[in-house]
Protein backbone atom coordinates (compact mmCIF):
# COMPACT_ATOMS: atom_id res chain seq x y z
CA UNK A 1 0.00 0.00 0.00
CA UNK A 2 0.95 3.67 -0.35
CA UNK A 3 1.93 4.82 3.06
CA UNK A 4 3.58 8.30 2.17
CA UNK A 5 3.55 10.78 -0.41
CA UNK A 6 6.27 13.25 -0.50
CA UNK A 7 5.65 16.33 -3.05
CA UNK A 8 8.01 19.47 -3.99
CA UNK A 9 6.93 22.14 -5.68
CA UNK A 10 4.39 20.72 -7.48
CA UNK A 11 2.08 23.26 -9.41
CA UNK A 12 0.53 25.34 -6.35
CA UNK A 13 1.86 22.72 -3.95
CA UNK A 14 4.99 23.95 -2.75
CA UNK A 15 5.67 21.24 -0.26
CA UNK A 16 3.59 18.26 1.16
CA UNK A 17 3.47 15.26 3.07
CA UNK A 18 0.77 12.80 2.77
CA UNK A 19 0.66 9.63 5.06
CA UNK A 20 -1.73 7.47 4.14
CA UNK A 21 -3.86 4.66 6.36
CA UNK A 22 -4.90 1.06 5.31
CA UNK A 23 -8.37 0.96 4.06
CA UNK A 24 -10.69 4.09 2.52
CA UNK A 25 -8.84 7.51 2.67
CA UNK A 26 -11.10 10.31 0.69
CA UNK A 27 -9.82 13.60 -0.57
CA UNK A 28 -12.24 16.32 -0.55
CA UNK A 29 -12.09 20.24 -1.38
CA UNK A 30 -13.24 22.90 -3.52
CA UNK A 31 -13.36 23.11 -6.59
CA UNK A 32 -9.75 24.16 -8.39
CA UNK A 33 -7.98 23.55 -4.73
CA UNK A 34 -5.97 21.51 -5.98
CA UNK A 35 -7.43 17.56 -5.24
CA UNK A 36 -5.87 16.98 -9.64
CA UNK A 37 -2.44 18.42 -8.58
CA UNK A 38 -1.96 15.57 -5.72
CA UNK A 39 -3.37 13.24 -8.14
CA UNK A 40 -0.94 14.42 -11.13
CA UNK A 41 2.19 13.83 -8.48
CA UNK A 42 1.19 10.15 -7.61
CA UNK A 43 1.05 9.95 -11.86
CA UNK A 44 5.03 11.52 -12.00
CA UNK A 45 6.12 9.32 -9.41
CA UNK A 46 5.08 5.93 -10.67
CA UNK A 47 6.09 6.83 -13.74
CA UNK A 48 3.43 8.14 -16.20
CA UNK A 49 4.30 11.26 -18.76
CA UNK A 50 4.46 14.56 -16.96
CA UNK A 51 5.18 18.08 -18.86
CA UNK A 52 7.40 20.98 -17.31
CA UNK A 53 4.52 23.03 -16.80
CA UNK A 54 4.20 21.23 -13.72
CA UNK A 55 7.06 22.80 -11.96
CA UNK A 56 6.08 25.13 -9.71
CA UNK A 57 6.83 28.83 -10.77
CA UNK A 58 10.47 29.96 -10.19
CA UNK A 59 11.71 26.62 -8.84
CA UNK A 60 14.44 25.24 -10.82
CA UNK A 61 12.38 21.67 -10.26
CA UNK A 62 10.18 19.27 -8.66
CA UNK A 63 10.35 16.09 -6.47
CA UNK A 64 7.59 13.79 -5.32
CA UNK A 65 8.48 10.45 -3.77
CA UNK A 66 6.27 7.58 -2.56
CA UNK A 67 6.74 5.28 0.05
CA UNK A 68 5.28 1.67 -0.43
CA UNK A 69 5.37 -1.48 2.17
CA UNK A 70 3.93 -4.92 2.08
CA UNK A 71 5.46 -4.94 -1.88
CA UNK A 72 5.52 -8.97 -3.02
CA UNK A 73 8.06 -9.57 -5.34
CA UNK A 74 7.31 -8.23 -8.52
CA UNK A 75 8.99 -9.85 -12.15
CA UNK A 76 9.50 -6.08 -12.43
CA UNK A 77 11.66 -5.01 -9.64
CA UNK A 78 13.95 -8.57 -10.58
CA UNK A 79 14.63 -6.99 -13.80
CA UNK A 80 16.25 -4.12 -12.66
CA UNK A 81 17.79 -6.21 -9.93
CA UNK A 82 16.41 -4.48 -6.99
CA UNK A 83 15.30 -6.03 -3.36
CA UNK A 84 13.21 -4.44 -1.46
CA UNK A 85 13.47 -4.47 2.82
CA UNK A 86 11.13 -6.05 4.75
CA UNK A 87 8.13 -5.23 2.09
CA UNK A 88 9.23 -1.51 2.04
CA UNK A 89 10.28 0.63 -1.16
CA UNK A 90 10.51 4.32 -1.98
CA UNK A 91 10.21 5.61 -5.54
CA UNK A 92 11.61 8.84 -6.38
CA UNK A 93 11.33 11.20 -9.16
CA UNK A 94 12.96 14.83 -10.44
CA UNK A 95 11.42 16.90 -13.20
CA UNK A 96 13.54 19.75 -14.17
CA UNK A 97 12.59 22.04 -16.12
CA UNK A 98 15.21 21.63 -19.13
CA UNK A 99 12.84 18.16 -19.47
CA UNK A 100 15.33 15.85 -18.40
CA UNK A 101 14.24 13.58 -15.25
CA UNK A 102 16.04 11.72 -12.40
CA UNK A 103 14.42 8.79 -11.34
CA UNK A 104 15.27 5.91 -8.93
CA UNK A 105 13.52 2.84 -7.02
CA UNK A 106 15.00 1.90 -3.98
CA UNK A 107 17.72 4.04 -4.24
CA UNK A 108 18.84 3.07 -7.97
CA UNK A 109 18.82 4.95 -10.40
CA UNK A 110 16.20 3.90 -13.09
CA UNK A 111 14.65 5.26 -16.61
CA UNK A 112 10.97 5.97 -16.68
CA UNK A 113 10.03 3.31 -18.81
CA UNK A 114 11.20 0.85 -15.96
CA UNK A 115 9.98 3.48 -13.06
CA UNK A 116 6.39 2.96 -15.16
CA UNK A 117 6.61 -0.85 -14.86
CA UNK A 118 7.15 -0.85 -11.81
CA UNK A 119 4.67 1.61 -10.76
CA UNK A 120 2.31 0.11 -12.47
CA UNK A 121 2.46 -2.92 -10.75
CA UNK A 122 2.29 -1.42 -7.55
CA UNK A 123 -0.74 1.55 -7.72
CA UNK A 124 -3.24 1.93 -10.58
CA UNK A 125 -4.84 5.50 -11.43
CA UNK A 126 -8.83 5.27 -12.46
CA UNK A 127 -10.19 8.57 -14.00
CA UNK A 128 -13.80 9.77 -13.64
CA UNK A 129 -13.48 9.22 -17.62
CA UNK A 130 -12.65 5.99 -17.56
CA UNK A 131 -16.08 4.59 -18.15
CA UNK A 132 -15.80 5.49 -22.43
CA UNK A 133 -12.92 2.32 -21.69
CA UNK A 134 -16.25 0.56 -22.38
CA UNK A 135 -17.17 2.21 -25.51
CA UNK A 136 -14.51 0.67 -26.85
CA UNK A 137 -15.00 -3.26 -27.79
CA UNK A 138 -11.36 -3.85 -28.30
CA UNK A 139 -11.09 -3.90 -24.34
CA UNK A 140 -13.70 -6.04 -23.10
CA UNK A 141 -11.74 -9.48 -24.11
CA UNK A 142 -9.01 -7.79 -21.74
CA UNK A 143 -11.59 -7.01 -18.89
CA UNK A 144 -13.11 -10.90 -19.07
CA UNK A 145 -9.00 -12.32 -19.54
CA UNK A 146 -8.24 -10.12 -16.36
CA UNK A 147 -11.07 -11.97 -14.52
CA UNK A 148 -10.63 -14.79 -15.90
CA UNK A 149 -7.45 -15.40 -15.39
CA UNK A 150 -6.61 -17.09 -18.59
CA UNK A 151 -3.31 -16.67 -18.31
CA UNK A 152 -2.40 -20.10 -18.61
CA UNK A 153 -4.50 -20.90 -21.90
CA UNK A 154 -4.00 -17.78 -23.75
CA UNK A 155 0.08 -18.62 -23.37
CA UNK A 156 -0.46 -22.35 -24.71
CA UNK A 157 -3.15 -20.61 -27.67
CA UNK A 158 -0.12 -17.89 -28.14
CA UNK A 159 2.47 -20.75 -28.51
CA UNK A 160 0.91 -22.68 -31.42
CA UNK A 161 -0.33 -19.18 -33.13
CA UNK A 162 2.94 -17.73 -33.36
CA UNK A 163 4.29 -21.37 -35.09
CA UNK A 164 1.36 -21.11 -37.35
CA UNK A 165 2.25 -17.42 -38.00
CA UNK A 166 6.03 -18.34 -38.76
CA UNK A 167 5.38 -21.02 -41.26
CA UNK A 168 2.79 -18.51 -43.24
CA UNK A 169 5.72 -16.40 -43.65
CA UNK A 170 7.93 -18.82 -45.29
CA UNK A 171 5.02 -20.22 -47.26
CA UNK A 172 4.66 -16.67 -47.96
CA UNK A 173 8.40 -15.69 -49.34
CA UNK A 174 8.09 -18.77 -51.46
CA UNK A 175 5.13 -17.23 -53.42
CA UNK A 176 6.36 -15.69 -56.58
CA UNK A 177 5.12 -15.21 -60.64
CA UNK A 178 7.26 -17.43 -63.20
CA UNK A 179 8.34 -14.29 -64.54
CA UNK A 180 10.14 -12.52 -61.02
CA UNK A 181 11.33 -16.25 -60.14
CA UNK A 182 13.20 -16.03 -63.68
CA UNK A 183 14.62 -12.79 -62.59
CA UNK A 184 15.71 -13.75 -59.01
CA UNK A 185 17.16 -16.65 -60.24
CA UNK A 186 19.30 -15.25 -62.40
CA UNK A 187 20.34 -12.94 -60.49
CA UNK A 188 21.37 -15.59 -57.62
CA UNK A 189 22.90 -17.10 -60.37
CA UNK A 190 25.48 -14.50 -61.20
CA UNK A 191 26.63 -13.38 -57.90
CA UNK A 192 26.96 -16.83 -57.27
CA UNK A 193 29.31 -17.48 -60.02
CA UNK A 194 31.11 -14.19 -59.50
CA UNK A 195 32.07 -15.03 -56.27
CA UNK A 196 33.14 -19.14 -56.31
CA UNK A 197 35.05 -17.41 -59.50
CA UNK A 198 37.01 -15.49 -56.98
CA UNK A 199 38.13 -18.43 -54.61
CA UNK A 200 37.89 -16.51 -51.50
CA UNK A 201 40.10 -17.77 -48.88
CA UNK A 202 39.53 -16.89 -45.38
CA UNK A 203 42.67 -14.86 -43.98
CA UNK A 204 43.66 -14.39 -47.64
CA UNK A 205 43.29 -10.46 -47.46
CA UNK A 206 45.44 -10.08 -44.25
CA UNK A 207 48.16 -11.94 -45.55
CA UNK A 208 47.89 -9.85 -49.18
CA UNK A 209 48.02 -6.41 -48.03
CA UNK A 210 51.46 -7.57 -45.74
CA UNK A 211 52.86 -9.41 -48.64
CA UNK A 212 51.82 -5.85 -50.64
CA UNK A 213 53.45 -3.41 -48.10
CA UNK A 214 56.60 -5.63 -48.20
CA UNK A 215 56.96 -5.55 -52.02
CA UNK A 216 56.10 -1.94 -52.31
CA UNK A 217 58.65 -0.84 -50.18
CA UNK A 218 61.15 -3.39 -51.16
CA UNK A 219 64.13 -1.15 -51.59
CA UNK A 220 63.67 0.32 -48.14
CA UNK A 221 63.62 -2.96 -46.61
CA UNK A 222 66.73 -3.83 -48.56
CA UNK A 223 68.43 -1.34 -47.75
CA UNK A 224 67.51 -1.35 -43.48
CA UNK A 225 69.00 -5.01 -44.10
CA UNK A 226 72.19 -4.02 -45.96
CA UNK A 227 73.08 -1.63 -43.93
CA UNK A 228 72.36 -3.68 -40.12
CA UNK A 229 74.44 -6.45 -41.82
CA UNK A 230 77.65 -4.43 -42.43
CA UNK A 231 77.25 -2.61 -39.05
CA UNK A 232 77.48 -6.09 -37.97
CA UNK A 233 79.42 -8.08 -39.69
CA UNK A 234 81.99 -5.38 -41.80
CA UNK A 235 80.72 -6.61 -44.98
CA UNK A 236 83.90 -8.64 -46.94
CA UNK A 237 86.42 -6.71 -45.16
CA UNK A 238 85.24 -8.07 -41.48
CA UNK A 239 85.05 -5.80 -38.47
CA UNK A 240 81.87 -4.88 -37.36
CA UNK A 241 79.70 -5.15 -33.88
CA UNK A 242 80.36 -9.24 -33.92
CA UNK A 243 83.78 -9.14 -34.26
CA UNK A 244 84.39 -6.57 -31.99
CA UNK A 245 82.25 -8.35 -29.03
CA UNK A 246 84.40 -11.72 -29.75
CA UNK A 247 87.26 -9.30 -29.20
CA UNK A 248 86.35 -7.27 -26.37
CA UNK A 249 85.14 -10.52 -24.67
CA UNK A 250 88.39 -12.06 -25.16
CA UNK A 251 89.77 -9.37 -23.46
CA UNK A 252 87.85 -9.49 -20.40
CA UNK A 253 88.80 -13.42 -20.17
CA UNK A 254 92.16 -13.21 -19.17
CA UNK A 255 90.71 -11.60 -15.72
CA UNK A 256 87.59 -13.44 -15.11
CA UNK A 257 89.36 -15.57 -12.65
CA UNK A 258 90.40 -13.19 -10.83
CA UNK A 259 87.48 -11.07 -9.81
CA UNK A 260 84.14 -11.85 -9.57
CA UNK A 261 82.77 -8.56 -11.06
CA UNK A 262 85.29 -9.29 -14.09
CA UNK A 263 83.37 -12.46 -14.71
CA UNK A 264 80.22 -11.33 -14.36
CA UNK A 265 81.46 -8.58 -17.09
CA UNK A 266 83.07 -10.80 -19.40
CA UNK A 267 79.65 -12.79 -19.12
CA UNK A 268 77.44 -10.20 -20.32
CA UNK A 269 79.85 -9.79 -23.16
CA UNK A 270 79.71 -13.06 -24.53
CA UNK A 271 76.16 -12.69 -24.49
CA UNK A 272 76.01 -9.51 -26.17
CA UNK A 273 78.63 -11.41 -29.15
CA UNK A 274 75.92 -14.28 -29.22
CA UNK A 275 72.67 -11.93 -30.06
CA UNK A 276 74.65 -9.97 -32.42
CA UNK A 277 76.11 -12.52 -34.14
CA UNK A 278 72.20 -14.56 -34.32
CA UNK A 279 70.83 -10.80 -35.44
CA UNK A 280 73.53 -10.54 -38.07
CA UNK A 281 72.37 -14.50 -39.35
CA UNK A 282 68.74 -13.68 -39.21
CA UNK A 283 69.25 -10.53 -40.96
CA UNK A 284 71.84 -12.41 -44.17
CA UNK A 285 68.41 -15.10 -44.16
CA UNK A 286 66.41 -12.33 -45.05
CA UNK A 287 68.14 -10.65 -47.18
CA UNK A 288 68.72 -14.32 -49.28
CA UNK A 289 65.01 -15.44 -49.09
CA UNK A 290 63.77 -11.73 -50.09
CA UNK A 291 63.04 -12.23 -54.14
CA UNK A 292 61.40 -9.07 -54.99
CA UNK A 293 59.25 -9.21 -58.66
CA UNK A 294 58.05 -6.39 -59.95
CA UNK A 295 54.93 -8.81 -61.80
CA UNK A 296 53.96 -10.26 -58.14
CA UNK A 297 53.46 -7.13 -57.02
CA UNK A 298 50.98 -6.33 -60.13
CA UNK A 299 49.15 -9.48 -59.02
CA UNK A 300 48.97 -8.35 -55.66
CA UNK A 301 47.93 -5.18 -56.70
CA UNK A 302 45.03 -6.51 -58.93
CA UNK A 303 43.61 -9.05 -56.35
CA UNK A 304 43.33 -6.38 -53.62
CA UNK A 305 41.55 -4.38 -56.11
CA UNK A 306 39.57 -7.50 -57.26
CA UNK A 307 38.74 -7.81 -53.43
CA UNK A 308 37.94 -4.19 -52.72
CA UNK A 309 35.18 -4.06 -55.39
CA UNK A 310 33.68 -7.53 -54.45
CA UNK A 311 33.61 -6.14 -50.87
CA UNK A 312 31.57 -3.54 -51.87
CA UNK A 313 28.82 -5.53 -53.11
CA UNK A 314 28.80 -8.43 -50.54
CA UNK A 315 30.22 -7.71 -47.49
CA UNK A 316 32.94 -5.64 -45.39
CA UNK A 317 35.13 -9.48 -45.11
CA UNK A 318 36.11 -12.07 -47.23
CA UNK A 319 34.38 -14.15 -44.30
CA UNK A 320 31.16 -11.83 -44.57
CA UNK A 321 31.30 -13.06 -48.39
CA UNK A 322 31.97 -16.30 -48.06
CA UNK A 323 28.69 -16.05 -46.20
CA UNK A 324 26.40 -14.09 -48.48
CA UNK A 325 27.87 -16.75 -51.09
CA UNK A 326 26.31 -19.78 -48.84
CA UNK A 327 23.23 -17.74 -48.03
CA UNK A 328 22.45 -17.12 -52.06
CA UNK A 329 23.45 -21.16 -52.97
CA UNK A 330 20.43 -21.66 -50.12
CA UNK A 331 17.98 -19.36 -51.48
CA UNK A 332 18.28 -20.40 -55.08
CA UNK A 333 17.86 -23.82 -53.80
CA UNK A 334 14.74 -22.90 -52.50
CA UNK A 335 13.48 -20.91 -55.35
CA UNK A 336 14.62 -23.96 -57.95
CA UNK A 337 12.82 -26.36 -55.39
CA UNK A 338 10.12 -23.88 -54.12
CA UNK A 339 7.32 -26.15 -55.38
CA UNK A 340 8.30 -29.19 -52.91
CA UNK A 341 9.16 -27.01 -50.32
CA UNK A 342 5.47 -25.42 -50.59
CA UNK A 343 4.28 -28.73 -50.78
CA UNK A 344 5.98 -29.54 -47.29
CA UNK A 345 5.36 -26.34 -45.59
CA UNK A 346 1.42 -26.33 -46.69
CA UNK A 347 0.80 -29.85 -44.57
CA UNK A 348 2.88 -28.03 -41.74
CA UNK A 349 0.69 -25.45 -42.31
CA UNK A 350 -2.03 -27.18 -41.97
CA UNK A 351 -1.30 -29.32 -39.17
CA UNK A 352 -0.41 -26.44 -37.39
CA UNK A 353 -3.82 -24.44 -37.76
CA UNK A 354 -5.62 -27.76 -36.21
CA UNK A 355 -3.28 -27.32 -33.20
CA UNK A 356 -4.32 -23.46 -33.12
CA UNK A 357 -7.74 -24.16 -33.56
CA UNK A 358 -7.46 -26.78 -31.20
CA UNK A 359 -5.68 -24.56 -28.34
CA UNK A 360 -8.34 -21.49 -29.19
CA UNK A 361 -11.18 -24.16 -27.98
CA UNK A 362 -9.68 -24.01 -25.05
CA UNK A 363 -9.09 -20.75 -24.64
CA UNK A 364 -12.68 -19.95 -25.48
CA UNK A 365 -14.27 -22.47 -23.47
CA UNK A 366 -12.26 -21.26 -20.54
CA UNK A 367 -13.49 -17.55 -20.95
CA UNK A 368 -17.17 -19.00 -21.39
CA UNK A 369 -17.08 -19.81 -18.10
CA UNK A 370 -15.49 -17.07 -16.76
CA UNK A 371 -17.96 -14.87 -19.12
CA UNK A 372 -20.85 -16.33 -16.89
CA UNK A 373 -19.12 -15.79 -13.30
CA UNK A 374 -18.43 -12.18 -14.31
CA UNK A 375 -22.15 -11.57 -16.12
CA UNK A 376 -23.55 -12.57 -12.30
CA UNK A 377 -21.11 -10.40 -10.57
CA UNK A 378 -21.64 -7.48 -12.58
CA UNK A 379 -25.35 -8.14 -12.42
CA UNK A 380 -24.59 -7.82 -8.73
CA UNK A 381 -23.09 -5.59 -8.27
CA UNK A 382 -25.44 -3.36 -10.60
CA UNK A 383 -28.40 -4.09 -8.17
CA UNK A 384 -25.86 -2.79 -5.32
CA UNK A 385 -25.76 0.74 -7.29
CA UNK A 386 -29.17 1.15 -7.81
CA UNK A 387 -29.87 -0.54 -11.05
CA UNK A 388 -31.54 -3.74 -10.21
CA UNK A 389 -33.50 -3.51 -14.11
CA UNK A 390 -30.23 -3.15 -15.87
CA UNK A 391 -29.37 -6.63 -17.97
CA UNK A 392 -25.97 -7.34 -18.43
CA UNK A 393 -24.61 -10.23 -20.61
CA UNK A 394 -21.54 -10.95 -22.60
CA UNK A 395 -21.40 -12.43 -25.88
CA UNK A 396 -18.95 -14.22 -28.25
CA UNK A 397 -18.34 -14.01 -32.05
CA UNK A 398 -16.00 -16.65 -34.13
CA UNK A 399 -13.63 -14.53 -35.48
CA UNK A 400 -10.23 -15.31 -38.00
CA UNK A 401 -7.44 -16.84 -35.69
CA UNK A 402 -5.09 -13.77 -34.81
CA UNK A 403 -2.82 -13.16 -31.84
CA UNK A 404 -5.63 -12.69 -29.21
CA UNK A 405 -7.82 -15.54 -30.12
CA UNK A 406 -10.77 -16.57 -32.12
CA UNK A 407 -13.27 -15.17 -30.18
CA UNK A 408 -14.81 -11.46 -30.59
CA UNK A 409 -15.74 -10.39 -27.42
CA UNK A 410 -18.58 -7.79 -26.55
CA UNK A 411 -20.02 -6.43 -23.41
CA UNK A 412 -23.83 -6.16 -23.56
CA UNK A 413 -26.76 -4.30 -21.80
CA UNK A 414 -30.45 -3.42 -21.29
CA UNK A 415 -31.08 -0.71 -19.32
CA UNK A 416 -35.29 -1.16 -19.53
CA UNK A 417 -37.43 -4.28 -18.61
CA UNK A 418 -38.74 -5.62 -21.86
CA UNK A 419 -35.77 -4.13 -24.31
CA UNK A 420 -33.45 -6.36 -26.03
CA UNK A 421 -29.87 -6.07 -25.23
CA UNK A 422 -27.38 -4.44 -27.21
CA UNK A 423 -23.88 -3.78 -27.53
CA UNK A 424 -22.75 -1.32 -24.63
CA UNK A 425 -21.42 1.72 -26.60
CA UNK A 426 -24.69 1.84 -28.45
CA UNK A 427 -27.16 2.31 -25.27
CA UNK A 428 -24.87 3.26 -22.51
CA UNK A 429 -25.96 6.84 -21.06
CA UNK A 430 -22.59 8.69 -18.96
CA UNK A 431 -24.40 7.56 -15.78
CA UNK A 432 -24.41 4.10 -17.03
CA UNK A 433 -21.34 3.61 -17.70
CA UNK A 434 -19.47 4.96 -15.17
CA UNK A 435 -21.92 2.88 -12.61
CA UNK A 436 -20.76 -0.43 -14.86
CA UNK A 437 -17.46 0.80 -14.87
CA UNK A 438 -17.28 0.97 -11.31
CA UNK A 439 -18.87 -2.48 -11.10
CA UNK A 440 -16.80 -3.81 -13.10
CA UNK A 441 -13.38 -2.20 -11.12
CA UNK A 442 -14.78 -3.68 -8.31
CA UNK A 443 -15.08 -7.10 -9.17
CA UNK A 444 -11.65 -6.85 -10.77
CA UNK A 445 -10.12 -5.16 -8.02
CA UNK A 446 -10.33 -8.88 -6.31
CA UNK A 447 -7.76 -10.72 -8.25
CA UNK A 448 -5.70 -7.66 -9.31
CA UNK A 449 -2.35 -8.23 -7.19
CA UNK A 450 -2.06 -4.27 -7.01
CA UNK A 451 -2.29 -3.18 -3.62
CA UNK A 452 -3.48 0.82 -4.08
CA UNK A 453 -6.25 1.47 -6.20
CA UNK A 454 -6.78 5.80 -6.91
CA UNK A 455 -10.38 6.78 -7.65
CA UNK A 456 -10.48 10.32 -8.94
CA UNK A 457 -13.86 11.55 -8.74
CA UNK A 458 -15.70 8.15 -10.49
CA UNK A 459 -18.78 9.61 -8.46
CA UNK A 460 -19.75 11.77 -11.16
CA UNK A 461 -23.49 10.51 -12.72
CA UNK A 462 -22.73 7.60 -9.97
CA UNK A 463 -25.74 7.80 -7.07
CA UNK A 464 -24.44 7.29 -3.75
CA UNK A 465 -24.58 3.45 -3.67
CA UNK A 466 -21.07 4.68 -4.82
CA UNK A 467 -19.97 3.24 -1.27
CA UNK A 468 -19.00 0.44 -3.17
CA UNK A 469 -15.49 1.72 -2.57
CA UNK A 470 -15.76 1.59 0.11
CA UNK A 471 -16.05 -2.63 -0.03
CA UNK A 472 -13.19 -2.69 -2.21
CA UNK A 473 -11.26 -0.96 0.20
CA UNK A 474 -11.89 -4.08 2.25
CA UNK A 475 -9.34 -5.68 0.00
CA UNK A 476 -6.86 -3.16 -1.18
CA UNK A 477 -6.42 0.23 -0.41
CA UNK A 478 -8.52 2.75 -1.49
CA UNK A 479 -7.66 6.19 -2.30
CA UNK A 480 -10.64 8.29 -3.67
CA UNK A 481 -11.23 11.96 -4.62
CA UNK A 482 -14.83 13.05 -4.40
CA UNK A 483 -17.04 15.48 -3.93
CA UNK A 484 -19.46 13.66 -2.77
CA UNK A 485 -20.18 13.70 1.03
CA UNK A 486 -21.94 10.24 1.39
CA UNK A 487 -18.86 8.71 -0.21
CA UNK A 488 -16.40 10.89 2.43
CA UNK A 489 -18.46 9.98 5.26
CA UNK A 490 -17.38 6.61 4.69
CA UNK A 491 -13.86 6.65 4.26
CA UNK A 492 -11.57 5.35 7.29
CA UNK A 493 -9.12 8.52 6.65
CA UNK A 494 -10.03 11.65 5.64
CA UNK A 495 -8.12 14.32 3.96
CA UNK A 496 -9.43 17.96 3.50
CA UNK A 497 -7.31 19.70 -0.08
CA UNK A 498 -7.25 23.63 1.02
CA UNK A 499 -5.95 26.63 -1.34
CA UNK A 500 -4.43 30.10 0.05
CA UNK A 501 -2.47 33.29 -0.61
CA UNK A 502 0.57 33.93 1.29
CA UNK A 503 2.94 36.82 0.00
CA UNK A 504 1.55 37.17 -3.02
CA UNK A 505 1.40 33.73 -3.89
CA UNK A 506 -0.99 30.89 -3.92
CA UNK A 507 -0.51 27.85 -1.87
CA UNK A 508 -2.35 24.14 -1.61
CA UNK A 509 -1.59 21.94 1.47
CA UNK A 510 -3.47 18.97 2.13
CA UNK A 511 -4.56 18.55 5.68
CA UNK A 512 -5.58 15.43 7.77
CA UNK A 513 -8.45 15.83 9.41
CA UNK A 514 -10.00 15.09 12.87
CA UNK A 515 -13.62 14.78 13.72
CA UNK A 516 -14.23 18.22 14.28
CA UNK A 517 -12.51 19.25 10.91
CA UNK A 518 -14.44 15.83 9.52
CA UNK A 519 -17.64 16.87 10.64
CA UNK A 520 -17.27 20.46 9.33
CA UNK A 521 -15.61 19.43 5.62
CA UNK A 522 -19.03 16.69 5.41
CA UNK A 523 -21.61 19.50 6.06
CA UNK A 524 -19.73 22.00 3.91
CA UNK A 525 -19.99 19.17 1.27
CA UNK A 526 -23.71 19.19 1.67
CA UNK A 527 -24.72 22.53 1.69
CA UNK A 528 -21.98 24.96 0.52
CA UNK A 529 -20.39 27.22 2.27
CA UNK A 530 -23.24 28.59 4.58
CA UNK A 531 -22.89 25.61 7.29
CA UNK A 532 -25.88 25.67 9.52
CA UNK A 533 -26.57 23.48 12.88
CA UNK A 534 -29.28 21.54 10.45
CA UNK A 535 -26.42 20.61 8.58
CA UNK A 536 -24.32 19.63 11.08
CA UNK A 537 -26.80 17.67 12.78
CA UNK A 538 -27.41 16.19 9.44
CA UNK A 539 -23.86 14.92 9.30
CA UNK A 540 -23.14 14.05 12.41
CA UNK A 541 -24.12 10.11 11.58
CA UNK A 542 -22.14 10.30 8.41
CA UNK A 543 -18.47 10.98 10.48
CA UNK A 544 -17.29 7.79 11.46
CA UNK A 545 -17.73 6.48 14.06
CA UNK A 546 -20.94 9.09 14.96
CA UNK A 547 -20.71 12.10 16.60
CA UNK A 548 -22.93 12.48 20.08
CA UNK A 549 -25.75 14.63 19.86
CA UNK A 550 -24.98 17.11 22.73
CA UNK A 551 -21.40 17.42 21.17
CA UNK A 552 -23.30 18.56 17.67
CA UNK A 553 -25.37 20.69 19.42
CA UNK A 554 -22.67 22.21 21.36
CA UNK A 555 -20.75 22.95 18.24
CA UNK A 556 -23.81 24.15 16.48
Amino acid sequence: MLQLLHIENIAVIEEADITFDEGFNALTGETGAGKSIVIDAMGAVLGQRTSRDLIRTGAAKSFVSAVFTGVPALPALEECGIQTEDGELLLQREIYADGKNACRVGGRPVTVAQLRKIGGALLNIHGQHDGQQLLDEEQHGAYLDSFGQVDRELGGYAACYEAMEGTRKKLKSLQMDEAEKERRMDSLKFQIDELERAQLKVGEEEALLQRRNLLRNSEKFMSAIQGAVWSLTGGDEGGGAVSELREAAGAMAGAKGLDEQFAKLHERLESLHSEAYDVAETLRDLEDAFDFSPQELDELEGRADQLYRLKKKYGPTVEDMLEYLEQRKEELDQIAFASDTAARLEKQLEKERKQVMKAAGVLSQARKEAAKRLEERIQEELRQLDMPKVRFAICFEEKEPDASGIDLVRFLMSANVGEELRPINKVASGGELARIMLALKNVLAENELIGTLVFDEVDTGVSGRAAKLAQVSRRKQVLCVTHLPQLAAMADTHFSVEKGESGGRTYTRVLRLDRERRKQELARLTGGERITAALLAENRERCVPPLPVAEVEKIA
